[in-house]
């Protein structure tokens, strides 16, 4: 039986980038304390959720990824012996900007990153100003505490890539999100659990909380937090966070749930990508 503990976070928009990092750094090291040994941060962990707007000012807040906001936690990974899942809005080159998650192990290294496919736009979630859709494929980590992919807020709505991580060997899979109330809030109930069970492995769903107005005014909307964990069967690792409280979710997961359920349930097995063309038609 190999038993992780993980944690996923949500918190408000503290109102400038650096004491929002910082804010990330102190729960490493409180989720350390706590002996959890892979975490993941909210997207855009950074900054404010800026989709709300379309203002090119926004653009100031895209890193390199690897670069130096990356290299902070590889030291803070490497000095807890912790794997971190960075969502972070990266700058390739000026004007090539996505939205991404970098994955460090727990010994600092830098495994790679995770862009997000499917990119919203619509009001109040303006991302195609913002963000290129990612042109990778659906990775998946091997890290010191097991097979970690990354899926991130509106990819969520799309079966295909939950799928894919699963079929790369996904045993945890994170979706770091920035979620408002309205036809949302039924879907964050339903996907990952359901995509959990159909892929026969672990779901960490995080979400943001507050409302920054003091960025957006009237336009700013309340993110309702909810962050989980549930497992290869569907079924949530303990309670559901608060809708409106800073919280680090950590809860114990066992590995071995996982080649149990799929002795059970031969969903791989019996799968017909022969018959599934139609899928993949533009």
């Amino acid at each position: 039986m190999t038993v992780v503990r993980a944690a996923i976070t949500q918190t408000t928009w503290t109102g400038d980038e650096e004491s929002m990092i910082v804010r990330h750094e102190e729960f490493v090291r409180t989720a350390a304390k706590q002996g959890v040994q892979v975490i993941c941060f909210q997207e855009l962990f950074h900054g404010p959720y800026f989709g709300i707007v379309q203002d090119s000012k926004y653009y100031g807040y895209a890193h390199p990824v690897p670069g130096p906001l990356v290299e902070r936690f590889q030291k803070l990974a490497a000095e807890h012996k912790m794997v971190i899942v960075l969502p972070v809005y990266e700058e390739e080159q000026p004007g090539v900007l996505y939205n991404t998650a970098a994955v460090i192990d727990a010994d600092g290294t830098y495994l790679g990153k995770y862009r997000k496919h499917h990119i919203p736009n619509l009001p109040q979630f303006w991302e195609k100003f913002y963000f290129r859709p990612g042109n990778g494929d659906y990775p998946v980590f091997d890290t010191m505490v097991g097979r970690i992919g990354v899926y991130i807020c509106y990819d969520r709505h799309f079966p295909e890539g939950w799928r894919a991580l699963g079929l790369n060997g996904a045993e945890i899979v994170f979706n770091p999100s920035a979620t408002k109330p309205g036809l949302s809030n039924r879907l964050w109930e339903l996907e990952q659990p359901a995509a959990a069970a159909a892929n026969q492995y672990y779901v960490g769903a995080n979400n943001r909380i507050g409302t920054e107005t003091k960025e957006f005014g009237d336009d700013a909307v309340t993110f309702y937090g909810s962050s989980y964990f549930v497992d290869p069967r569907g079924n949530y690792v303990g309670e559901v966070a608060s809708t409106d409280t800073e919280e680090i979710v950590i809860r114990d997961l066992d590995l071995g749930l996982i080649r149990e359920v799929r002795n059970s349930w031969q969903f791989y097995r019996d799968r017909r990508p022969d018959s599934y063309g139609p899928i993949t038609a533009p």
